[in-house]
């Protein structure tokens, strides 16, 4: 039975890959979370309700959100075999409905990123700057400078900058495409990096035989972060892409256009960053509204 059930673990998530255009990392999700509670439940495809109640009591250390996820990978796989004809019912319907609330994202102000790229400049203020400088130069101005996430850096093709094109267009999460705009800062720090990469190289981030990884990019932040004197806690590639978001709101940005910009398939995920931006929100009515100019009638 635990034969039968990877097989279908197997075909689910080439469903979720092929229909629905998951992505890697959450196709990785999915299996460890399904795999887990294989394991607990003492069997998938066949599992009762009642074999299913042991999962309640396993997960209950767990945070709210990291059961969320559990129970939607469960859920999506029994409507799976729903839909494949190999189950008439779906005991997931007994599972927890945990409630979660979207995390305000972690920020750093203006002065912060300031601090990161005074370290980066002083190291390049040198006759012959090291080529690991230039590629930190060129991680930290996409990064901060485009809002890219960090899969989709690390991945970048080697020329997916190329000649005088201000943005450069990225599938993200779901299979989705996104015209991304750079800005001429980060690609004079890609060019400067570019002439030291491998000549048979496909990957603008070499890494052996492959590219960069995501680990070792948070690695390289955190580090470039303790060197600015920043709390290398407060600081990874995700939160460089929140400072994008952040400080382009506070400078006037649509909304619509930030979400078109970070790939968020809901606007709601975009709001989120409109918490930061509240009392520039409350200045813009009192001095903009065409009720502030107005005298107030008696």
């Amino acid at each position: 039975m635990a034969d039968d059930d990877r097989l279908l673990i197997d075909r689910f998530l080439e469903m979720m890959a092929a229909e629905r255009g998951a992505s890697r990392n959450t196709l990785l999700a999915y299996r460890s979370d399904l795999d887990g509670a294989r394991l607990i439940a003492g069997g998938l495809a066949d599992a009762s309700t009642a074999m299913l109640e042991r999962l309640s009591p396993a997960w209950v250390t767990l945070s709210a959100s990291t059961v969320a996820r559990k129970v939607s990978a469960l859920r999506a796989f029994y409507a799976f075999l729903e839909e494949e004809g190999l189950r008439a019912d779906n005991p997931s319907a007994m599972l927890p409905r945990p409630i979660t609330r979207r995390p305000l994202p972690k920020i750093l102000s203006a002065a912060d990123v300031d601090r990161l790229f005074g370290v980066i400049e002083a190291r390049l203020a040198v006759d012959s700057p090291v080529p690991h400088d230039l590629r930190l130069s060129a991680f930290i101005e996409l990064l901060y400078g485009s809002g890219l996430r960090a899969t989709e850096l690390v991945s970048l093709p080697r020329r997916a900058l190329s000649g005088d094109r201000p943005f450069l267009i990225l599938r993200g999460k779901g299979g989705q495409e996104r015209l991304v705009p750079i800005s001429d800062r980060a690609r004079a720090a890609v060019a400067a990096w570019v002439s030291h990469i491998p000549p048979d190289s496909v990957w603008l981030f070499p890494s052996g035989k492959s590219h960069m990884s995501r680990i070792r990019l948070y690695q390289l932040v955190k580090a470039l972060a303790g060197a600015a004197g920043i709390d290398p806690d407060r600081v990874s590639p995700h939160v460089l892409r929140h400072a994008f978001a952040t400080h382009l709101l506070e400078g006037g940005a649509d909304l619509r256009a930030l979400q078109s910009m970070l790939g968020h398939a809901d606007i709601g995920t975009t709001q989120i960053y409109t918490h930061v931006d509240s009392r520039r929100l409350v200045e813009l009515v009192n001095s903009r509204h065409p009720l502030a100019t107005m005298k107030a009638a008696r």
